[in-house]
């Protein structure tokens, strides 16, 4: 899973969440281009002026000691903003941009078309506590070297005069918060509350900073901090009594995911085929089953029913895997071997030089992913790429075990192909060297996790570990994307239970009991994000074989995956259009 992981924090606080540009031939075409240009420029600033926290996360820090008041002040400047920028991409005639601008436009014209439904239909402000958390940004000031240490830490001092605003407007907004969220969100701040009372303080003693400015500094911290012990108090205590439901309802999620996954599908086509592709995948995990069944049971009888014949063999393969302790030793080990492997089969080119190092997941973001990567901003491309990983240490020891048989020997390599090689690091690199700050910016979810998982079906097919077992772990971890879609779309507009999730889950996609309940946790929080993977991936898959059509006898793999991958974070379905025409 990838996650411009503060980003999104961002723009929970905020309510939102290539090649090198043709100029064109003609003299009134270059003066469209041109101008459209310069024009992205334009809105980038006036939107970094709105969501200074969003800015910070992407690199930009211009506006680093600004805190936007979450109020509906600010939401009538954010609707100002949209319909401002609506009059000036009117202005420009879409078909007269170049292939690349057309693609910014409509990047753009979503992000305004989306924020607006945030802001007019979904009303999330009111029922998502998550949204007013902050303190990622905060944290990314204090932590990311962009300027030095007094610098930002006078940034982050005069960022917190307004942060016991922030959180008593939060209260006032906050009408009938969903529970789960509500949860979430009481676990994300107190994980943060170190950011201001430890964290700030330790780096406050590293500077040559006067004691008197410091003095001034600190007291404001611990302001900040009590700011957040107090809105956590008042989530714990707060009146409930018509609390709204996690789940999305059907209408909800339809615009959801048209604006989120700008897919080529709707949610309910993307259900349909998901169902479809786990039969599929079942029918060939029960030949690989049958397969390794004498290997690894010599002559007892192989169950008559083939979940449990695969869920049996995959039991017995789960129990190879590494220790709580050696877990992040065993993550970094693959990276030279994937890497290797790409270069002798010549897949795609791989730049190392960008730094990729592997963490332990910050307490603050209480992020119901196992695993996860964040990627440097838009405006931070030499910046560091963190592989965030669960502490499987600090978990009791049945827990950390279930994980470690769900991330076992096979699925840790698969892991580290869907996360960083060639996955969402590799994809990174490569969208880091598109020009347009849009396309990175406005970066398209099923895009990014599509890729991931179909480069792991990439690497197998061209010979990595072409093992039995590995093809049958593979096709457990395949379901996962696949089973993400169905169950997303289950509980948001089917009104799936969690008993029945659980069920779906453990017996059907073979996932252990620790990551089914984190499955679980969220599905509850979030919505439409699951369907990405599942959605991306289907779309990349169906693109190769028509460019594979297309180009005949002149294909190449490494020529697909490389000039698939240059047009940046973007929509499949516009990649599909650049590469392939209106087809």
């Amino acid at each position: 899973m990838v996650r411009k992981i503060l980003l999104l924090l961002i723009v929970c606080a905020t309510l939102f969440i290539g090649c090198k540009k043709d100029a064109g031939s003609g003299p009134s075409d270059k003066k469209g281009n041109e101008a459209f240009t310069a024009y992205e420029e334009h809105f980038l600033d006036a939107l970094w002026k709105l969501n200074p926290d969003w800015a910070t996360g992407e690199g930009y820090h211009k506006y680093d000691s600004l805190l936007v008041i979450p109020n509906e002040k600010s939401r009538d400047a954010m609707l100002n903003f949209i319909k401002l920028q609506n009059d000036s991409l009117s202005r420009f005639e879409v078909n007269d941009l170049s292939e690349l601008n057309k693609i910014d436009y409509r990047l753009m014209q979503n992000h305004l078309d989306y924020t607006n439904w945030q802001i007019m239909i979904l009303k999330a402000y009111e029922w998502n506590p998550t949204h007013y958390n902050v303190v990622g940004t905060f944290a990314q000031i204090l932590n990311k070297p962009y300027a030095p240490l007094a610098k930002r830490l006078r940034n982050f001092y005069e960022k917190m005069a307004d942060l016991p605003a922030y959180y008593k407007e939060a209260e006032k907004q906050i009408k009938n918060p969903v529970p789960e969220l509500t949860d979430q969100a009481i676990e994300q701040q107190t994980g943060g509350i170190n950011v201001m009372e430890k964290d700030f303080l330790d780096s406050l003693k590293k500077t040559n900073i006067p004691k008197d400015e410091q003095k001034k500094m600190t007291e404001r911290a611990k302001i900040s901090a009590e700011s957040i012990r107090a809105y956590i108090a008042w989530l714990k205590n707060i009146k409930n009594d018509h609390a709204r439901s996690f789940r999305l309802g059907k209408e909800f999620y339809d615009d959801k995911f048209k604006y989120e996954t700008q897919s080529a599908y709707s949610a309910q086509q993307l259900f349909n085929m998901a169902g479809e592709r786990k039969k599929q995948v079942h029918r060939e995990m029960t030949k690989l089953s049958r397969q390794l069944w004498p290997k690894y049971f010599g002559k007892k009888t192989m169950p008559a029913d083939s979940l449990e014949m695969i869920s049996r063999v995959l039991d017995t393969l789960s129990g190879k895997h590494t220790t709580p302790g050696a877990f992040q030793s065993a993550i970094e080990n693959q990276f030279p071997k994937l890497t290797a492997f790409l270069k002798a089969r010549d897949l795609v080119t791989v730049d190392l030089t960008k730094p990729l190092l592997v963490r332990k997941l910050p307490a603050y973001f209480a992020n119901a992913a196992f695993a996860s990567m964040s990627l440097p901003g838009a405006y931070d491309k030499g910046g560091n790429s963190y592989f965030y990983i669960s502490n499987l240490s600090a978990l009791p020891p049945d827990k950390a075990e279930s994980y470690l048989r769900e991330y076992n020997q096979y699925i840790l390599q698969i892991l580290c192909i869907h996360e960083a090689i060639p996955g969402h690091y590799v994809q990174q690199v490569y969208a880091n060297k598109a020009q347009s700050k849009i396309k990175a910016i406005f970066g398209n979810t099923a895009m990014i996790e599509g890729w991931a998982v179909y480069s792991e079906q990439m690497m197998l097919e061209n010979g990595y570990d072409d093992s039995p077992e590995m093809k049958l772990m593979w096709y457990k971890w395949h379901l996962r994307s696949v089973c993400n879609s169905i169950l997303d779309y289950a509980v948001h507009c089917l009104s799936m239970t969690k008993e029945q999730a659980m069920t779906f889950l453990t017996k059907e996609a073979f996932q252990q009991q620790a990551e089914a309940e984190g499955k679980w946790k969220r599905v509850s929080v979030t919505s439409v994000q699951l369907d990405s993977y599942y959605d991306g991936y289907k779309e990349i898959i169906d693109l190769r074989e028509a460019y594979k059509t297309k180009m005949g006898d002149k294909y190449k793999l490494k020529d697909f995956n490389e000039k698939f991958l240059s047009y940046g974070s973007v929509p499949v379905k516009f990649i599909r259009t650049a590469m392939l025409g209106n087809k």
